[in-house]
């Protein structure tokens, strides 16, 4: 069965990285974001990285040691105190790729944790169906949804365009 891992990789090596793992036939995913840059004679779509130095890959436990192979991937993220890999839930993942695939604004990751909040899911906008928490930081509102041991992806949302879930639906879909 495949799991979803975090691997560590060189600064500034992480779309290579890619490339190689997609052209050994390994699953993975390195999350960015286009953004327009503007100079002062041209403008320009840049891929910015969300998370410098981490990509995910999906593996089984046979597969595990092939990305290693790459001198660019350092190692595997793990909890404090154990040895084996930390595996990130599909439904996570899912969640994480959906707002970084849809969102008009920029997806941000905050490595604290997260204030629990309202358990709602967006109904207008392209991340429609996306659930997550809602929470208020500087006056403005976000949803943010949780990723195991990374901390928390959160995006600017307007109040008018979510509505409230109970947080055992929510949680539900997460085990």
């Amino acid at each position: 069965m495949k799991h979803w891992l975090a691997a560590y990789v060189r600064l500034h090596h992480e779309k290579r990285t890619r490339d190689h793992l997609l052209s050994m036939g390994i699953e993975c995913f390195l999350p960015v974001q286009e953004e327009i840059h503007q100079w002062s004679d041209r403008r320009k779509k840049v891929e910015l990285i969300v998370l410098p130095m981490i990509i995910f890959v999906r593996v089984d436990v046979s597969e595990r040691a092939l990305p290693l192979t790459l001198s660019s991937v350092l190692r595997y993220l793990v909890l404090r105190g154990e040895s084996t890999p930390a595996i990130i839930p599909d439904a996570q993942m899912d969640r994480f790729r959906f707002m970084l695939d849809y969102s008009e604004e920029t997806v941000e990751l905050c490595p604290a944790p997260l204030v629990p909040g309202e358990c709602v899911r967006v109904i207008k906008g392209p991340l429609t169906g996306l659930e997550g928490e809602l929470l208020l930081m500087n006056g403005k509102s976000k949803v943010a949804i949780r990723i195991d041991m990374l901390g928390v992806a959160q995006v600017n949302m307007s109040v008018r365009y979510v509505e409230k879930i109970r947080k055992n639906d929510l949680y539900k879909q997460a085990i």
